[in-house]
């Protein structure tokens, strides 16, 4: 239910007579004069921010799959089997069927006796439990920045926050298309979403490889408080 502001106006106006001038009722987004966030990897390509990507991933103790539509399933599954197979929990997002992971996670795995939970809105907090319960989560990057090895997720009533944090281990499906050069392009993306009027998520959550800390005396602890083991495979769809 959408609230009321009461004495806005007054509150404003007074706040402009303490400042000495005239409220302003518009804002004009300032022109920078010098804009070094839009300089690095500028004009780089599509395969060149991928070899940005394979450094950082290095960097990040993620692993990066080179993958495309037609293996995707089969580097899926190979994963799968090496995390120790389910319990698995995944969005609830037509990509997956798209890119032909319906057979694999409906029907190959149940078969074989895999739990495969599909987050469902409906079941409230019994996604938590399954997410909590599940060894692999399986998720979907919207914006990938090459620069940093990071992966942005749109949160939804079909997307849950939780499957990226809490199942031991992380496998989140990397669209080449979604590749850009850093933060910067992220947010000129999302601010594009809003200005067109496009519904934007409350939460987009921006991810980089397994949980890690280097809070105690320096040292790097992978694995403290999310995903121990976090994986990327980058799918050829441009």
């Amino acid at each position: 239910m959408k609230g009321t502001i009461h004495n806005r106006d007054n509150f404003l106006d007074q706040i402009a007579k303490q400042l000495g001038r005239e409220r302003k009722t518009t804002l004009e987004e300032p022109k920078w004069k010098y804009n070094p966030q839009d300089e690095v990897l500028k004009g780089a390509s599509v395969d060149e921010l991928v070899d940005v990507l394979k450094v950082q991933c290095s960097k990040i103790h993620t692993e990066l799959i080179m993958s495309t539509k037609s293996t995707l399933s089969e580097d899926l599954e190979k994963k799968i089997k090496e995390f120790g197979n389910g319990p698995i929990i995944t969005w609830k997002d037509e990509r997956f069927e798209q890119y032909g992971l319906h057979p694999l996670l409906k029907e190959k795995l149940p078969e074989e006796q895999e739990e495969v939970f599909e987050w469902n809105p409906d079941l409230g907090k019994d996604n938590i439990i399954n997410a909590e319960q599940a060894n692999i989560g399986i998720i979907i990057s919207e914006i990938t920045l090459a620069e940093s090895g990071t992966v942005v997720l749109y949160s939804g009533p079909n997307r849950g926050r939780a499957i990226s944090f809490l199942p031991t281990h992380s496998i989140v499906i990397v669209p080449k298309s979604t590749i850009v050069p850093r933060m910067t392009q992220a947010a000129r993306l999302i601010r594009e979403k809003v200005k067109n009027g496009e519904q934007v998520p409350s939460a987009i959550n921006f991810i980089t490889g397994p949980s890690n800390s280097a809070d105690i005396e320096l040292n790097l602890i992978v694995g403290v408080h999310g995903p121990v083991k976090a994986v990327y495979i980058l799918v050829e769809d441009i």
